[in-house]
């Protein structure tokens, strides 16, 4: 008998990818790092490491730590720079076959405005990835995103200057995330990613010190899968625009679990640490979860929670 090869084609606003299979800013390099490991043609998007406008070295070390079903990392948003990006390895992305997103991040609102704007127009990225959860430098350290308003200012920030689809990622750390979410979406993000990672630490007993140099990090992996889960859930239900879905996603059947509470998309992270061709096993496996169910298209999955 013959099975037709599903469609996996994924459209999240202006943004349209062959699969809905993404590897999340951060944990996956530049993507050049994992070219000889994964296909990255295979993908729908690669989300590069954070990028700053100037180079950044990150916290001191330690700065990762195993955890049970997970781990902390307390990088510190180290990365080349915005420059450096540029230069170096954009050129080698635009001959790869997919969709390369910038991530974004500043400790200013104008530093966002002025990423946004050396992007504009430039060949070979073709959305943006806002990361609210950095410290704001003006508000005593806390993050972007957990004050709504902000997040919105943040927003219209990067809107205003750039030509690009606008993903914003969403922090976990807040009482309520469908606020934050309607706020972003108002002030005219296109796309809204979720979860980014929650804030943890770990203690050495036998030296009762932190386990990380910079004491807290952020939790990552399957542990917080059901917290991600259900905040993509009441987003989805709060908001219009297109989701992305990630939090410890390690399989296809992780990913199809975020498709059916409403996510378009998802974001493979930590998975990548594990098995670096894992991003790749979740397209592979969707398309075989696809043919046995008999599903044409991917989008039928998607908020098909009964």
């Amino acid at each position: 008998m013959f099975f037709p090869t599903p469609d996996l084609t994924t459209l999240l606003g202006p943004l349209e990818l062959k699969n809905p299979v993404i590897t999340a800013s951060g944990t996956f390099g530049y993507g050049l790092e994992y070219e000889p490991l994964v296909n990255l043609k295979a993908l729908g998007a690669i989300v590069v490491k954070g990028l700053s406008l100037k180079p950044i070295s990150g916290n001191p070390p330690p700065r990762i730590v195993e955890t049970a079903c997970g781990m902390l990392n307390a990088i510190g948003l180290a990365n080349i720079g915005l420059e450096a990006f540029l230069k170096d390895k954009l050129p080698r992305l635009r001959e790869i076959d997919t969709r390369v997103i910038a991530n974004i991040y500043g400790h200013h609102i104008e530093e966002y405005g002025e990423l946004a704007k050396a992007l504009k127009g430039v060949e070979g990225v073709h959305a943006l990835e806002v990361n609210v959860s950095c410290p704001n430098v003006e508000r005593g350290g806390m993050a972007f995103g957990i004050d709504p308003v902000i997040a919105a200012r943040v927003t219209e920030t990067v809107v205003r200057n750039t030509d690009k689809p606008v993903i914003v990622k969403l922090s976990p750390n807040v009482t309520d995330i469908t606020l934050v979410a309607k706020a972003v979406e108002g002030a005219g993000a296109d796309i809204i990613s979720l979860i980014n990672t929650i804030t943890g630490m770990a203690v050495d007993i036998e030296s009762r010190t932190p386990k990380l140099g910079n004491i807290f990090g952020g939790l990552s992996g399957p542990a917080i899968k059901p917290v991600a889960l259900r905040m993509v859930y009441q987003v989805a239900r709060a908001v219009k625009i297109p989701l992305i879905g990630m939090g410890g996603i390690m399989d296809y059947r992780d990913a199809l679990e975020f498709l059916i509470v409403g996510a378009q998309a998802v974001e493979i992270g930590t998975a990548n640490f594990v098995k670096p061709g894992a991003s790749q096993s979740v397209v592979e496996g969707l398309s075989k979860y696809c043919v046995d169910h008999g599903v044409k298209r991917i989008g039928e999955i998607v908020g098909s929670l009964k």
